[in-house]
């Protein structure tokens, strides 16, 4: 058995039936004359509007996160390896419908353009009047070829369907660069700063870019 092979019960895949052609795409999928930003393990074409930024892990300087911003919408990124024939979104987001349910926050899985995802009010700080504030967000992931890509998408995005239509897009296209590197399950897939970057701030938390 190696390290990519599951230790429990496989799962079976979840993703788009055009993925390999509509993405999100494995690098040998992609073109390579398109003109991609190199993020180590993900590539996103620069588009106008498009904001990038970059999570930082303090103390570590490690990238865990990609976040994509288009006007009042985002829409975070973080690719994983993954077993080589079965998925890991229908685990992962049972998993995270529980730590929502456990925070005192409400879920429901609804069918969407890139199959089923999880719509969730999560539970914030207490806003100036005392009262929590309620955060609406939409947990997507697909299952590539021994990776898998789970976005969260939030802000207006989360609750306009066209706007959410404009965020799926987006997340369709980012290409996912797994390597050839032996990786156990789950582990993320590492990303790095673009050529040119620097983080913001005397602890590095996230960068800015504008694509």
């Amino acid at each position: 058995m190696t390290d990519e092979d599951e230790a429990v019960e496989p799962r079976e895949k979840s993703a788009p039936a055009d993925r390999a052609q509509a993405g999100p795409l494995d690098e040998a999928e992609a073109n390579p004359a398109r003109p991609y930003i190199d993020l180590g393990g993900v590539r996103i074409l620069p588009r106008e509007g498009l904001g990038l930024r970059l999570e930082i892990e303090e103390g570590t300087g490690r990238v865990v996160a990609l976040g994509l911003d288009v006007g009042d919408s985002s829409l975070q990124v973080q690719p994983f390896a993954a077993p080589r024939s079965s998925g890991l979104w229908h685990e992962i987001r049972e998993q995270i419908e529980q730590q929502i349910l456990s925070s005192g926050g409400t879920t429901r899985t609804v069918d969407g353009g890139l199959g089923p995802e999880l719509l969730a009010q999560i539970p914030g700080q207490p806003g100036p009047d005392g009262r929590p504030v309620t955060r609406i967000a939409r947990f997507v992931g697909v299952d590539g070829p021994r990776w898998f890509l789970r976005g969260v998408i939030s802000g207006d995005a989360a609750i306009d369907p066209r706007l959410g239509a404009v965020m799926e897009e987006l997340f369709r296209s980012v290409v996912v660069v797994r390597g050839s590197s032996p990786m156990p399950p789950r582990d993320l897939i590492p990303l790095q700063m673009p050529q040119g970057a620097e983080a913001e701030g005397p602890a590095p938390q996230r960068a800015q870019l504008d694509a």
